[in-house]
């Protein structure tokens, strides 16, 4: 019988200062591997080293990158998983506020993958999981910009993974469904719709979904799916 093979898996993830990210975290050291976690914020974490990046900044993405290398010299897994809300209708959206989460929810993992491709691709293989939604298959209202971004990601992950098939690399999106963490209370909620015609329905909507989210999985139950 073959012996398996002694090296430790190392795990990048992205966000991993809290909810998903943090959990997910947690949960892939439990289970023997080597985790990297990638925040704005970082946290003192004795189960995983935490290093302090942007995804939106391609420098600190390089630097983090090139300092896992050193520590490590592989990468098995990347999870993308670096992301906000923002709510409100489309006719108030500030164009500003749609970039900004444009550029964390979707061109983020994008920038975070580039980096990460040439090694898993040298190293012979690796897999690369996004965090994604049911919102990107079933959009909701009042949420329209956060569903394309997870539909985009979606979209995405589907060419990419036709594209590094050669190479042994897969690659899939994880799509959530409601999960209670602290993603509902840093929600961006515009304040463009106040003394419109959106105001009433739009701040029902979002209580609504809101409750649903606090009544929603606990975030095991992802950490668990990444890791299957």
């Amino acid at each position: 019988m073959a012996k398996k093979s002694s090296i430790q898996k190392v795990v990048v993830i992205t966000g991993a200062s809290s909810g998903i990210g943090l959990i997910t975290a947690k949960h892939f050291v439990k289970n023997g591997y080597k985790v990297y976690g990638l925040s704005r914020n970082v946290k003192e974490e004795s189960d995983f080293v935490s290093l302090s990046c942007d995804v939106t900044n391609i420098e600190q993405i390089k630097e983090s990158i090139n300092y896992i290398m050193e520590k490590e010299n592989r990468i098995d897994v990347l999870i993308n998983n670096a992301g906000f809300g923002i709510s409100g209708s489309v006719e108030n959206e500030p164009l500003d506020k749609i970039e900004s989460l444009i550029k964390v929810n979707f061109l983020g993992a994008v920038a975070v993958t580039q980096q990460v491709l040439p090694i898993m691709r040298k190293q012979g293989g690796g897999k690369i999981l996004n965090t994604s939604s049911v919102a990107s298959v079933a959009p909701i209202p009042y949420q329209s910009f956060y569903s394309v971004t997870k539909a985009s990601l979606d979209i995405w992950a589907k060419a990419l993974r036709m594209e590094v098939k050669p190479f042994n690399i897969e690659v899939c999106s994880v799509q959530l469904g409601d999960t209670k963490t602290g993603f509902t209370a840093s929600r961006q909620k515009s304040v463009n719709d106040e003394g419109t015609v959106y105001e009433a329905v739009v701040a029902k909507s979002i209580a609504k979904m809101e409750k649903d989210e606090q009544y929603g999985k606990d975030p095991i139950t992802a950490a668990k799916t990444m890791l299957k």
